[in-house]
Formats: structure tokens, sequence, C-alpha cells
């Protein structure tokens, strides 16, 4: 009688230890993910859209200019965040040129669109 007592609460300590996140924090260990595309590109033709568009006088200093955003399930920039800065009004540049972007194509995850985070750093010399 002790062994199923202990059977039974072992089972219900080991369901109840078990739990699915949900929203952005959800974790996916299986699945394929394919990246956002933007423009029919990527990243790089990303970095051309914001070089040909940033007025390299905003920076004062050389370095790195490092912002992060999040590419929604609409394809849309959301959550822009500077994360270094080069001085004068190189932030509210990169603001402005990120606002300026087409839409991308969402990242997907078993077929479905889902949004993802991308930090990218731009080297000034």
């Amino acid at each position: 009688m002790k062994n199923l007592v202990l059977i039974i609460c072992l089972f219900f300590a080991i369901s109840n230890s078990y739990s699915q996140l949900e929203g952005e924090d959800e974790v996916y260990l299986n699945g394929d993910f394919i990246e956002p595309k933007f423009e029919k590109g990527g990243l790089k033709e990303f970095q051309e859209f914001i070089l040909k568009n940033f007025d390299a006088k905003t920076v004062e200093k050389a370095g790195q200019l490092i912002f992060e955003f999040t590419i929604n399930v609409k394809g849309e920039i959301k959550n822009i965040k500077i994360l270094r800065e080069l001085g004068g009004t190189s932030a509210d540049e990169i603001i402005r040129v990120l606002r300026l972007a087409p839409k991308w194509e969402p990242a997907l995850r078993g077929g479905k669109p889902v949004s993802v985070n991308l930090k990218i750093p731009l080297t000034f010399k």
C-alpha cells in the first residue's frame, strides 16, 4: 500500500512539473525556422537600405552604433532600442531610418509567422 501511495505521489509531482510557456517567451525545440526577409533579401539588403538612408553627419565619433528591434508577425519593425550611440543625433537618425523601412516578410516557425528580435551593429570609422 505504501508503494502504491508513493507511486501516485510521484506521478502527480512529475505531471505538475511540466509546464507550457505561451506568448513571446515560448521555447521551440522542434519545427522549421525561416529567417525574416527584407525586400526579398536578408540582412545584407537591409544594411544597404540603412547606409543609403542614414546621414553619417549625425555621428560625432568613430565606433559602433548598436541597435535592436523586433520584427513582429506582421513584418513591422517595433520596439526599437539603441544599445550604443555615437554622439550627436546618431540615435535619432537610426530611429528615423528604421521607421522609413518597408515591412519585412516575418520569420516563420512551423509555417506560422513569429516575432523575432534582431541586434545590428553599424561601424563608423
